[in-house]
C-alpha cells in the first residue's frame, strides 16, 4: 500500500553509503618516486624543466594542485611526476619545490611590500653594464650587489661596449668589495666570461639597452635571444620579455662533483630592469655578508644603522684597520646608495634592450 507524499518527514530520507557521508583528508600522496628536475622556463600557468640536470630530458609541467599557489620561478629544484617523456602535448605535474639555496630578489621600488622573485639557486649573478649608449649606471649596479650579497650570490660586474669609453673611472666606484671585474665588448674573447660561468648557475642581469642579449647570443649561439635598437629618445620596448634558463657548451671544466650533481654550467637570461627596487633588504643584512663585518658589528650599539659618523658616532665598523676597513668604508658607501627610500632615479631612464 502506498503512502501518500505529505505523509514522509526526514526520518524517512536515506543516505547512501560513501556519498558525501565521508570528510576530506588532507593527507597528499608522498610522491616518493618524483624524478628531480630544474625549471629552465615558465610560459602562463606551464613549466619547462630539465630532469636530472640534464638539458636534453625536456618536459612541461603544471603545477599540483597540493601546491596551491606556491611560487615556481627559473631555477627552481622541484619533483616532477607523470608524463615524463617529453612527447608533443606530454604533461607532468611537479609536486614538490626544494628549499632555495639562494634567492635574488627585487620590489617594484623602495616602498613596494610585494617581493619579486627573479631567479632561484642561482650561485652568480652576472651584472651586465654598458660603458656607453646607454651611459652607466653607478645606482642600479649598487643595488644588484646589494640584493646578490642578501640573495646568497655571488656578484661579477660585466662590463660591455667598453671600446665606447673607459671603465676606469666607473669601476673605481667599487673598490674594496672584492668585486670581480670582466669585460665582454663586441671585439672582446669571452674566455674570461666563460671560465667564471663554468660549473656554475649564473643569473644575468642589466638595464634594458646594455647589450645584455646580444652576450648571450654569444655565450650560446643557439639560444637566439632578441635583440633590438635604443631609440633616440633613449626609451623603447624589452626585447627579451621571460627569464629563461640556458645550457652553457658542454666544457671539461664543467663542474661534475656530487654538490652539483652532474649539472653543466647554466645562465638564466632575465629581462631588461627599469627599476631594482629593495623593499626587502635592510643594513644589517648587507652588512651579513661579509664574515668580517658580521663579526664586527656585534659591538654597535643598539639601532646602529652603520652609516657611520655623525649618524653613528660609535658604530664599530670604524674600528677596523687593512682590508676590512676598506671593504667596510665600501659597504657604508652601498648602503648610503640603496637607502635613500625611493627607487634610484637613474633607473627611469633606462633605455629599450639594445644590443
Amino acid at each position: 500500500m502506498s503512502r501518500r507524499a505529505d505523509s514522509y518527514d526526514e526520518s524517512d530520507v536515506r543516505v547512501r553509503p560513501g556519498k558525501g557521508s565521508r570528510p576530506r583528508t588532507k593527507t597528499r600522496p608522498a610522491h616518493d618516486d618524483a624524478e628531480s628536475a630544474m625549471v629552465v622556463s615558465v610560459d602562463r600557468g606551464r613549466w619547462g624543466c630539465v630532469l636530472d640536470g640534464d638539458p636534453d630530458r625536456r618536459v612541461v609541467a603544471m603545477r599540483a594542485r597540493e601546491l596551491g599557489r606556491t611560487p615556481i620561478v627559473v631555477g627552481d629544484d622541484v619533483g616532477v611526476v607523470g608524463d615524463l617523456t617529453g612527447k608533443p602535448d606530454s604533461l607532468a605535474r611537479i609536486v614538490r619545490v626544494d628549499e632555495r639555496r639562494t634567492v635574488l630578489r627585487r620590489t617594484a621600488d623602495d616602498t613596494d611590500p610585494y617581493e619579486r622573485i627573479v631567479a632561484a639557486n642561482a650561485d652568480r649573478l652576472l651584472i651586465v653594464t654598458a660603458m656607453a649608449d646607454p651611459p652607466p649606471r653607478t645606482g642600479f649596479v649598487e643595488r644588484a650587489l646589494a640584493a646578490a650579497y642578501v640573495g646568497g650570490l655571488e656578484p661579477i660586474l660585466c662590463l660591455t661596449k667598453s671600446d665606447l669609453a673607459d671603465p676606469t673611472e666607473f669601476t673605481s666606484a667599487f673598490d674594496g668589495l672584492d668585486l670581480i671585474i670582466v669585460r665582454a665588448g663586441r671585439d672582446d674573447p669571452l674566455d674570461d666570461v666563460l671560465r667564471l660561468l663554468r660549473g656554475h648557475l649564473t643569473a644575468l642581469i642589466g638595464h634594458s639597452g646594455v647589450g645584455k642579449s646580444t652576450l648571450v647570443n654569444r655565450l650560446v649561439p643557439e639560444a637566439e635571444r632578441a635583440t633590438g635598437v635604443v631609440s633616440g629618445v633613449g626609451k623603447g620596448r624589452h626585447t627579451s620579455t621571460a627569464s629563461v634558463a640556458l645550457v652553457l657548451p658542454p666544457h671539461p671544466d664543467d663542474a661534475r662533483g656530487p654538490e652539483n650533481q652532474g649539472r653543466r654550467s647554466w645562465v638564466i637570461d632575465t629581462p631588461g630592469i627599469r627599476s631594482f627596487g629593495l623593499a626587502h633588504v635592510d643594513a644589517d643584512d648587507i652588512v651579513d655578508a661579509f664574515d668580517d663585518l658580521r663579526d664586527a658589528i656585534e659591538n654597535c650599539p643598539r639601532g646602529c644603522t652603520h652609516l657611520g659618523p655623525p649618524a653613528d658616532p660609535e658604530c664599530a665598523l670604524d674600528d677596523l684597520v687593512g682590508a676590512s676597513h676598506r671593504r667596510a668604508m665600501a659597504v657604508r658607501r652601498l648602503l648610503v646608495a640603496v637607502g635613500g627610500g625611493a627607487t634610484d632615479p637613474e633607473q627611469e631612464s633606462a633605455t629599450a634592450e639594445s644590443d
